[in-house]
């Protein structure tokens, strides 16, 4: 039967879903959560939902927004009672899923700007053991602020530190009240960075060296790893999901099915926060190098090997790179025989990753733009390409064909001419892109390109001047025998030959 979306009611826990299939408990408070939006509440929170179902953790999470402008959605938690729904979709194992959850892990939600004293009172919670965090990677930076009793502190690292030293003097200083921070910012080290903010803070407030030892020997600042698409409130199917599931979701929430968390800690600590155990795909590690590494490599160095040339081919998404022939083989290939060889790592398990990333790729749910992914692509090539251009060439003694092509695309793209403030260049269709970088970075591309185009220099003499320029790349790429060669036979014959 089709129900009235004017007669739908909003999600709460009188909703009748809520009712019959999914039973609030009234667990204890066990995590601060520094972060409302979609990507925790897509991730970490429907992990804590999973292992509350197994009867694993048995715990509740206390959220509240990181800056000002979270207040919105702090708000329309509070009037649905701490609950949402997520509906996860995608392929896995080659098949299409989709999945629908309501979650229910939230027993509070406070607004820190305006209920600062109540948000300081979560400190003095005993059942309190993690806090977890997504704040951005502007969010995990230290600035010198100021604190004074009784108001607010916007940073996050400053904020945390205030509330850690609330816990420390209410506990007087036990060493069994410390806490695990769990930061999911997409930074380097990111536990070992809030940790030293946390620190620094404490410094510049002239607070007691006893809570700066409490805090550096009783608190575990975790370094970890996240990763996982999360795509936010589908706008085009949510009215008509609303009508048939009986109730509407301001928060309704998407992702993927694929999901990980590498985290550079103890064992152990999956008997405190059980993970692992309620069959989720976390790994408690001694290092993150290894995971990081295949990230950036294969996933990200995947995306920057397919954007400017996708680009200058005409198409506008991922989805569209790996449904057209050659582009998937061209990419298959890049990944097998080019990237995992030249990672020193168990080829097994990277063939696996490289598969997991080839299946994301194809979710017909995300449409990821290669518009977005081209974003400063200068930069990422020199951090997920060019490492493995030269660990190939190390290991192998040759160029790597895939990346050589692909390293021609990207200067290719930046064929551009300055039109209205922006910089545009020219698909091999003769039809108009836009190059989004740093300015001194595209304003070197259209000089070379027009003096090549003035008949001022040759396409060899172009390319060896790109490979020299070391504020570029570090370094003069001309030090690879044969690769200005390679590059200037890409460009010299016909574009679509890079392909």
């Amino acid at each position: 039967m089709n129900i009235n979306p004017s007669h739908v009611k909003s999600l709460n826990k009188d909703t009748d879903a809520v009712q019959s299939g999914h039973m609030i408990q009234d667990y204890p408070v066990k995590v601060l959560q520094i972060g409302e939006g979609n990507f925790l509440r897509g991730f970490f929170d429907w992990m804590i939902h999973e292992c509350n179902k197994q009867g694993n953790f048995q715990g509740s999470i206390v959220v509240t927004q990181p800056r000002p402008s979270g207040k919105g959605k702090i708000e329309k938690l509070k009037q649905q009672d701490g609950l949402y729904t997520l509906m996860i979709r995608g392929i896995q194992n080659g098949e299409k899923v989709e999945r629908k959850e309501i979650i229910s892990v939230f027993s509070k939600a406070v607004d820190p700007y305006e209920e600062w004293v109540e948000f300081l009172e979560l400190s003095q919670n005993p059942t309190l053991e993690f806090v977890v965090s997504n704040t951005t990677e502007a969010g995990l930076t230290y600035q010198p602020i100021s604190w004074k009793e009784g108001e607010p502190i916007e940073s996050f690292p400053g904020r945390l530190t205030a509330f850690l030293y609330e816990r420390y003097l209410y506990f007087n200083g036990d060493s069994e009240k410390g806490l695990i921070m769990l930061p999911c910012e997409l930074l380097e080290r990111n536990g070992d960075t809030l940790k030293q903010c946390v620190l620094q803070h404490s410094r510049d407030w002239e607070l007691p060296k006893s809570f700066m030892d409490w805090v550096d020997q009783d608190n575990l600042f975790l370094n970890s790893l996240v990763d996982r698409i999360v795509t936010g409130f589908p706008a085009k199917e949510a009215e008509a999901w609303f009508a048939e599931w009986g109730y509407e979701d301001s928060l309704l929430n998407t992702a993927e099915p694929y999901h990980v968390w590498a985290i550079e800690g103890d064992p152990s600590l999956d008997q405190r926060l059980p993970l692992k155990q309620s069959g989720l795909n976390v790994h408690w590690v001694e290092d993150l190098v290894p995971y990081q590494m295949r990230k950036v490599r294969i996933l990200n160095g995947s995306h920057t090997l397919m954007a400017p040339l996708g680009i200058l081919s005409g198409l506008d998404e991922v989805g569209q790179v790996m449904n057209h022939p050659s582009f998937n083989g061209f990419l298959r290939q890049a990944i097998e025989q080019e990237i995992i060889p030249s990672l020193s790592f168990a080829r097994n398990e990277m063939m696996q990753y490289a598969e997991s990333v080839l299946e994301r790729f194809m979710n017909p749910f995300v449409q990821h733009r290669l518009a977005d992914i081209s974003l400063n692509s200068l930069s990422k090539f020199k951090v997920r390409l060019l490492p493995t251009l030269e660990a190939y060439f190390e290991k192998e003694g040759r160029l790597p064909v895939c990346v050589v092509r692909a390293f021609a695309g990207l200067i290719r793209f930046y064929k551009v001419q300055k039109v209205k403030g922006s910089y545009v260049g020219k698909r091999f269709d003769g039809k108009e892109y836009i190059v989004n970088d740093h300015v001194q970075t595209v304003e070197f591309f259209k000089e070379q390109w027009f003096r090549y185009e003035a008949a001022g220099i040759s396409i060899q003499q172009l390319v060896e001047n790109v490979l020299s320029n070391q504020s570029l790349w570090g370094k003069d790429l001309n030090m690879f025998p044969g690769l200005a060669a390679e590059l200037s036979h890409h460009l010299e014959n016909n574009e679509a030959d890079i392909l």
